[in-house]
């Protein structure tokens, strides 16, 4: 399963990928897409649907009642890096670069003196319609070369600082002049440039995923969060499916949400219609209205999972002492006060329950008191939808650098609590 993971992880670098490899894991299993301007099949079966860089995707092979409930699991399929600028060509002393933007909270250090590609989509002409097209570039591309430290001796005493705007800006080139970005992507596309309307690249490392440690039992890899855990929900989905139906569980689902990483709000973010209109659309093709809508959302949890922090061995006082997280230490359950994690009771309860069930460890993650914590799509999900949602994760190193690290054994974990969530016991 691990070497599946990988697998994942090398053919994702953009969240459009990130979709489209989950998307060939599920149309290998029998599921049928449904574009959202279909109408919602009726027939009992295996769907899903996505829209940009997010997926949603269900089964009603077992034929429930309009009002019955769901089992969601929630991810998110973006991760913090260096977007290309729709202008970006730059020069300087020499060196042709590309304007970046960054997108969403990277350790920015972490991008420093890496071999980089680009990935992403792009719009094309098609005659007087447009056709949308992903690309991947897997070749050492661009870099972001630091300043050596001998024209930077105050680095070790005052540490480094980076503007952004001057000192991300990747080099891909020599000469006199600007490169061409577009002329370029346009070549790699096989179209002339004036057929590029438009497009959203980013940078991605190079480096492939790899089973690491002495004993092989971590997980190294770009974009871990948060793409191993949809990687986790499509195959708990698939697991789910395999094991057979009964009547009265939950209609089992996944969504993978894009744009996470910078607030969710967007058309195809957590805070959009798009999983409350899906969930609604299945209610109402068994036959079932609005009120049905409704009372289904009151029978219905959802897991928002999403990696978290294992306890860090060179940074132990960062975190509670009271909830040390272990790698390979099983799934881990999100509890915040102030609401950035949406877990309540009855929520944590089920989560207990699906981990119980699966015959694995749970583990809980608080974060200290007097530090910030981060958030998830738990309670814009909950907000939403009005069902009950609980946090949880994987544990993982280094999130939000180019390059993080998770469990071999908690990946395995993570599935099958996560399928037995999908499927709970009678």
């Amino acid at each position: 399963m691990i070497s599946d993971l990988t697998a994942y992880l090398d053919r994702s670098p953009s969240p459009f990928h990130a979709v489209q490899s989950a998307v060939d894991l599920l149309t290998q299993a029998g599921f049928s897409e449904v574009l959202e301007r279909e109408v919602t099949p009726r027939a009992a079966g295996r769907y899903f649907s996505r829209r940009s860089g997010s997926l949603v995707a269900w089964s009603t092979e077992h034929e429930p009642g309009p009002a019955h409930g769901f089992r969601v699991v929630g991810a998110h399929t973006d991760s913090p890096n260096l977007r290309i600028k729709p202008q970006p060509d730059t020069h300087s002393a020499g060196w042709q670069g590309l304007g970046v933007e960054v997108y969403g909270g990277p350790l920015l250090t972490s991008w420093l003196d890496r071999d980089l590609g680009l990935s992403g989509r792009a719009v094309l002409r098609d005659g007087t319609s447009t056709a949308t097209s992903l690309f991947v570039i897997d070749e050492p591309l661009l870099r972001v070369s630091q300043l050596a430290i001998h024209l930077n001796r105050e680095l070790h005493t005052e540490g480094l600082q980076l503007n952004p705007q001057r000192d991300l800006v990747p080099h891909w080139g020599l000469g006199t002049q600007p490169g061409d970005f577009l002329g370029f992507l346009a070549e790699h596309l096989g179209v002339p440039a004036q057929d590029v309307l438009a497009w959203e690249a980013m940078t991605h490392d190079l480096t492939p995923a790899r089973v690491i440690g002495r004993d092989r039992d971590l997980v190294a890899s770009a974009r871990l969060d948060n793409l191993a855990t949809c990687h986790a929900a499509v195959r708990a989905l698939l697991s789910r499916c395999d094991h057979g139906v009964d009547e009265a569980a939950p209609t089992p689902v996944i969504v993978l949400f894009d744009h996470e990483e910078v607030g969710s709000t967007s058309a195809s973010g957590a805070q959009s219609t798009f999983l409350p209109g899906w969930l609604e659309r299945i209610v109402t093709a068994r036959g079932g209205d609005r009120e049905d809508y409704l009372r289904a959302m009151a029978d219905t949890i959802v897991a928002s999972a999403d990696m978290t922090h294992a306890t860090h061995p060179n940074y132990p006082e960062k975190h509670d002492g009271l909830h040390p997280v272990r790698m390979n230490g099983g799934p881990v359950l999100k509890i915040n006060a102030q609401e950035r994690y949406a877990t309540d009771s009855r929520g944590a309860a089920a989560f207990a329950l699906a981990c119980e069930q699966a015959g694995v460890p749970q583990q809980i993650f608080v974060n200290r008191t007097d530090l910030p914590c981060g958030s998830t799509v738990g309670p814009m999900t909950a907000a939403a939808t009005g069902a009950t949602v609980v946090d949880v994760g994987a544990a993982t190193l280094s999130m939000h650098s180019a390059r993080e690290v998770c469990g071999v054994a908690d990946h395995a974990a993570y599935i099958v609590a996560l399928t037995a969530f999908l499927e709970p016991a009678a």
